[in-house]
């Protein structure tokens, strides 16, 4: 039978692919820079010898005896070329189904060859991959468990641009990567290989040779599961897990979330309960969450991080959930528990910096790739980070589709975006000569603002009913206004200067505090400029910032009222409300990443008086009535919704404003910040409402305070309310219905 020319399946083809006729050329890609000679591969002046016909089979197998090619259960040899290299030729006009037999010291094993497979990964993959627009990069890119002609195994891929050769090396190599060359798809610098019999949580890494001949291990950018810290290498995961929150699904975007009730809860997983499991949260924290009324609990990030005190914002897993609590569908199971008890899951994501460990994304594939190459650029001044190149569109790619991956793989319904201030300007934390201007002379990170609304018009396209909230510090203009008008498209942002102005007025003593009276007040000059979140997070009570409760002037009960006080003005104030883990019960020390929140303080064995039951149990009821009165959260957005009664009040340290629902139906808050009880105080209230009545009292018993409450309707005289108004304390009053 005649045959046609020879072809060579060698495993070592590793930029060609599979079928590589014949001698193996020098992998194209970068050349080695100047005066440095790129590494001689092992058998780099073996040349395949000429054949007549037929099927030249090639395969590396370090430390093998020797190696048999099986087709149909026949055994055919093939012959050691020394390090490892087998080769030999068969008369067959066709590359056939079959397995390599390798024979060890210790015995033999029947195995397939990956080089055997076509690529997994098709032509649209890559084509999206390099226009940077696969919305569902994490489906291309790392280790995907599937079943590929026919047989079981997992899809390795990874970008790597500037890479001489890549190789998977993991558990199942010993971490030796010689085995494994992957294939580099031409021009889109993705490498991959199909490896069949490796299954769920073998645990691999990329061996990286960089076009400078060093070699060094990386942990996937992309794996969906990791080892536990300290430990670094990717696990392969894939999700088994069954949803069961499709009411909350389907209704989470019904109302849209500036027009209704948002009150947050603020959690470090790791340490709220410290020592529970992803698992062990979901039978505590829904519970405890609904009960004191909250709408939603935002998550501190909880993508894989090395360093537990870095709160998770140094992050070197963006896929992967933190394995120190559990595994990705571990962490499904919570999200879903707390969907069915009706609550939202904001979580915090981090896409400004990344960390430098070396065996992570820094320097990825030896040369700066998730970085810029401007040095200059590339170091984040303030935290020892690399920042993200986000003017190159892969790195955008890998972001915009992260911020995607958590919603609907996950079913997060909100990302609260870190430290945008810092991605928005180019000299951020940097003095004269230390930035370069944009094309057009600013210093506006004209790149950074293309990403951010690329990502926000994305997840709000692909993901209905989420919300993005921005960290963001400064005045800079439209951050939620839509990206179609020119802004950066969050649905929320965080009001900083409603937090630091506030927290401002509340520390210094009541005598002081009428100097100080426009920090309360100046935030309703912009309070409409944007769509505010008032956070009270944990940046505030950390490092010698002292917890909330420790903030406030004079003694323990003045401390309390003051904090209580505050609540109800913070819970009425125009804008949703942010509060973090310890908070709401008055906890008096600073939280730690080494202990959590001091739930002892709960106990009544501790204290038989209400000193910290009692501010729980206020914002328990905060929430409660906050919910049921659309007042307080229909019209956060319009400037109609709000109205000052008395804004002038210095000497007296009082505060009151009406708010008002879509129908125009009142709620009157009135604030004393002052030590002393304030008799017949006189506040004008709109005409029509005759008689009105308390709907909360920060001074009542029940919470710890003087209990200066009054039960019965206060009767509207000439358009005016005259009440007593209780020390160091917030009151809340709607009309009665007719």
């Amino acid at each position: 039978m005649s045959r046609g020319p020879a072809r060579h399946l060698t495993a070592r083809a590793v930029r060609t692919g599979a079928l590589c006729p014949g001698p193996r050329t020098r992998p194209r890609g970068p050349s080695p820079a100047a005066g440095r000679r790129p590494p001689r591969p092992a058998r780099a002046a073996r040349r395949p010898p000429l054949f007549l016909g037929g099927i030249a089979f090639r395969a590396l197998r370090p430390f093998a005896r020797s190696v048999s090619v099986v087709i149909d259960g026949e055994r055919r040899r093939l012959t050691s070329e020394g390090d490892g290299l087998f080769s030999g030729l068969l008369p067959l006009d066709a590359i056939p189904a079959y397995t390599l037999l390798v024979a060890y010291a210790d015995g033999e094993q029947e195995v397939h060859d990956p080089y055997r497979f076509l690529p997994a990964l098709g032509e649209t993959d890559l084509h999206l991959i390099r226009e940077g627009r696969h919305e569902q990069l994490w489906k291309a890119l790392g280790a995907e468990p599937m079943t590929h002609e026919g047989v079981t195994g997992t899809r390795f891929t990874v970008w790597a641009p500037n890479a001489q050769g890549v190789r998977v090396a993991g558990e199942f190599t010993f971490w030796d990567g010689q085995a494994f060359p992957m294939r580099s798809l031409g021009s889109s610098g993705v490498w991959e290989l199909f490896l069949p019999g490796i299954a769920e949580g073998a645990r691999y890494k990329f061996e990286i040779t960089s076009r400078y001949g060093d070699r060094f291990l990386k942990s996937d950018p992309m794996a969906r599961g990791t080892e536990v810290p300290p430990a670094t290498a990717s696990v392969v995961t894939s999700s088994h897990f069954e949803w069961s929150d499709e009411e909350w699904m389907a209704r989470r975007g019904e109302v849209p979330v500036h027009q209704a009730p948002f009150s947050v809860y603020e959690v470090h997983l790791p340490t709220w309960r410290k020592g529970l499991t992803y698992r062990q949260l979901a039978e505590q924290l829904p519970a405890y969450v609904k009960d004191l009324g909250f709408t939603h609990v935002e998550l501190m990030p909880v993508a894989e991080h090395p360093f537990g005190g870095s709160w998770g914002y140094q992050v070197t897993g963006f896929y992967a959930p933190t394995s120190r609590l559990g595994t990705p569908d571990d962490f499904k199971h919570l999200i879903d528990a707390l969907h069915r008890a009706g609550i939202g899951v904001i979580m915090d994501w981090v896409p400004a910096h990344f960390p430098k460990d070396d065996w992570a994304l820094a320097r990825f594939d030896g040369d700066p790739l998730y970085e810029p190459g401007d040095s200059r650029r590339a170091e984040h001044p303030d935290w020892g980070t690399y920042e993200f190149d986000f003017g190159r569109v892969e790195v955008r790619n890998f972001l915009v589709a992260n911020a995607v991956y958590w919603c609907e793989e996950f079913h997060i319904d909100g990302l609260r975006v870190d430290a945008v201030a810092s991605m928005l300007y180019l000299d951020y934390s940097r003095d004269s000569g230390q930035w370069s201007p944009n094309v057009f002379g600013g210093r506006e990170d004209l790149d950074a603002v293309a990403f951010l609304q690329e990502m926000n018009a994305t997840v709000y396209r692909r993901a209905p009913g989420v919300v993005t909230i921005a960290e963001e510090s400064t005045a800079w203009d439209g951050v939620t206004r839509p990206t179609d008008s020119g802004g950066l498209g969050f649905g929320l942002k965080w009001n900083m200067g409603w937090m630091h102005d506030s927290l401002g007025y509340i520390s210094h003593e009541p005598v002081h505090r009428k100097y100080h009276h426009n920090e309360m007040t100046f935030s309703m000059v912009y309070a409409y400029s944007e769509n505010y979140v008032l956070p009270i997070s944990h940046d505030e009570v950390v490092h010698g910032k002292q917890a909330l409760v420790s903030k406030m002037p004079g003694d323990w009960w003045q401390q309390r009222a003051n904090h209580r006080a505050y609540f109800g003005f913070m819970w009425a104030h125009p804008g949703k409300q942010l509060l973090f883990m310890g908070q709401e019960f008055a906890q008096g020390a600073e939280w730690s990443e080494s202990h959590g929140p001091d739930w002892w303080l709960l106990d009544p064995a501790y204290a038989a008086e209400p000193d910290h039951r009692g501010v729980r149990d206020l914002v328990r009821d905060l929430n409660a009535v906050y919910g049921a009165t659309p007042a307080l959260w229909e019209r956060d957005t319009d400037p109609g919704g709000f109205r000052w009664v008395v804004g002038d009040a210095a000497e007296d340290n009082v505060f009151a404003f009406l708010r008002f629902d879509a129908a125009g139906g009142p709620l009157l808050a009135v604030s004393n910040f002052s030590p002393v009880v304030r008799e017949d105080y006189r506040l004008t209230v709109p005409d029509g409402h005759p008689l009105w009545q308390e709907s909360l009292n920060t001074d009542a018993a029940r919470y710890g305070g003087g209990d200066i409450v009054r039960p019965d309707p206060v009767k509207a005289e000439d358009g005016a309310l005259r009440l007593t108004l209780p020390p160091l304390a917030t009151v809340w009053l709607v009309p009665m219905p007719d």
